[in-house]
Parts: C-alpha cells; sequence; structure tokens
C-alpha cells in the first residue's frame, strides 16, 4: 500500500478514487472493506505502509489524482453514466484513466459553464460540503427584464421551501436592458438559481456558470477541458 503511516481506512479509500469520505466510511461500516483479509468496521482504522485494503474483492492501491475543469456545454448529464443513455460530461473528456472521476456539484442539462471533475474524494466532499462555502457566478438571461423591486428582494434574500437565499453578490449585466443578471451564490442546492427566479415570477431563458470556487472559463470553449495546475489545486484545498 502507498500510502503515509496512520492513515485512517475511511481516507485511504477516499484518496483511492473510490467515493467522497462519507461514502468511503458507509462502506467500512457495513463490512464491505478488509485489511489483511479481516473485515474492518471501523472507519477510523489506522492503517501502516505495509498493509493491504480489499473492497469489492479487489486489492486497493492509491491512484494518481486527477483534476480537471470543464466548461460544459448543454445537452450533457452531470453524471458519471446515465440509464437513459444520454450523453454525460465524461463523454467529454478525452483521457484513458477516467474510470473513477466524478463531478463535484452539478449542472443541470440545460445549465452551461464550469464544472469540476476528479478522483480525489477528499477534496470533491471538502468542496460540495455547504459549511465551507463554496462561491460560484452565474450569468442569468430571463425572459423579460427584472424589475427593481425584485432586485431589491432578492438583495434581502428571499424564502423557498427549502429556506431562505441571499445572494452572495448581484447586479445586472450592463448593456442587457435587465435581461442578464450576474449573481454569486454559494449554496449548492438543486437547480437553486432556477428557483430564485421562477420564485419571483420569471423563466431562465439560459444560464451560465463562469466563476467556480475562484477558477474562471479564461481561455476554455465551450465543450473543452484542461488539468488544474499545482497551484490551483493547493488553492482548492485550502478552501
Amino acid at each position: 500500500m502507498n500510502t503515509n503511516d496512520n492513515i485512517s481506512l475511511s481516507k485511504f479509500l477516499a484518496m483511492s478514487g473510490i467515493g467522497a469520505r462519507r461514502k468511503t466510511t458507509e462502506l467500512v461500516k457495513s463490512g464491505q472493506v478488509m485489511v489483511n483479509n479481516e473485515v474492518i468496521t471501523e472507519p477510523g482504522f489506522k492503517l501502516k505502509p505495509q498493509d493491504k485494503v480489499y473492497y469489492d474483492n479487489r486489492l486497493i492501491k492509491s491512484e494518481n489524482k486527477i483534476y480537471i475543469l470543464l466548461n460544459k456545454p448543454k445537452q450533457y448529464i452531470t453524471s458519471t453514466e446515465d440509464e437513459k443513455g444520454r450523453r454525460t460530461v465524461l463523454d467529454l473528456i478525452t483521457i484513458k484513466d477516467k474510470k473513477r472521476m466524478y463531478p463535484i456539484g452539478r449542472l443541470d442539462r440545460d445549465t452551461t459553464g464550469l464544472l469540476l471533475l476528479t478522483n480525489d474524494g477528499e477534496l470533491a466532499q471538502k468542496l460540495a460540503h455547504p459549511k465551507h462555502g463554496t462561491p460560484k457566478s452565474y450569468r442569468v438571461t430571463l425572459d423579460k427584464p427584472l424589475e427593481t423591486l425584485d432586485c431589491d428582494k432578492l438583495h434581502f434574500g428571499i424564502k423557498l421551501i427549502d429556506g431562505l437565499i441571499k445572494p452572495d453578490r448581484l447586479y445586472i449585466v450592463p448593456g442587457s436592458r435587465k435581461y442578464q443578471v450576474v449573481i454569486e451564490i454559494h449554496s449548492g442546492k438543486n437547480r437553486i438559481i432556477r428557483r430564485i427566479f421562477e420564485k419571483l415570477g420569471y423563466h431562465v431563458v439560459a444560464l451560465d456558470r463562469f466563476k467556480y470556487a475562484g477558477l474562471t472559463k479564461k481561455g476554455l470553449f465551450l465543450g473543452r477541458w484542461r488539468s488544474l495546475t499545482v497551484k490551483e489545486v493547493a488553492l482548492l484545498k485550502k478552501i
């Protein structure tokens, strides 16, 4: 096992690309993981460098970490596979070693923009967890101009079925005749941007996420992807 001494079993599994920390914790608790041919049910079990870890009847090894930034186009599902046979974001990634990669967060099928994909379960869980407040910026195109009163309501926050939502930043795009709005928010709730404007009586015609956790789309055309730099990964881990 290529890992540091005293790393916990659940963390090792997450670092090996099995899944986010929450998932690997449950796998261990349910008795699906063995260390040196012995079932271990304690997620915090400390591993030694010579230990061999097995899950699903195979030896688990540490994987090279992959971090990819994708500019997602429309009509792609934010998933690793789809039971209806629709195209997924992994279809856009042209590397061989992508089997254990999964997207961080979600963008619905008709939303474009930045999406992170990785096999680093630890980082994925960190960025997706609400307590870290990962910032996301969107350009929203509406079916009608945003009224001043509704803009004020958004600044103060509006109540949705799952709680109060208040944008971190909001402004009308200059020259858009109030049809386009930029909104920055840290919530990762499902369809949150669309639901915000639907609550106020607007239909979102187009939605694009142009900034995520400090990363931007600069030089990244629609449908293209790139690997993150070492510096970018380090900054993400500091969030």
